[in-house]
């Protein structure tokens, strides 16, 4: 089952199903794939300011 992951900073969404393939990361990465030095692609967080929640 593919997840989503939200930045606790700025609320940018990393879909595993979709992936970030503007950014090299092909549709159905794993969020825990991610090199551990990964930030997002909006604010620029590290990794680790990201939580998984659940779908509503």
């Amino acid at each position: 089952m593919m997840r989503k992951w939200y930045c606790m900073t700025c609320d940018f969404v990393f879909d595993e199903a979709l992936g970030l393939p503007e950014f090299g990361i092909e549709p159905g990465t794993n969020f825990e794939s991610l090199p551990d030095d990964w930030l997002c692609p909006e604010c620029g967080s590290p990794k680790d300011y990201f939580e998984l929640r659940d779908e509503e």
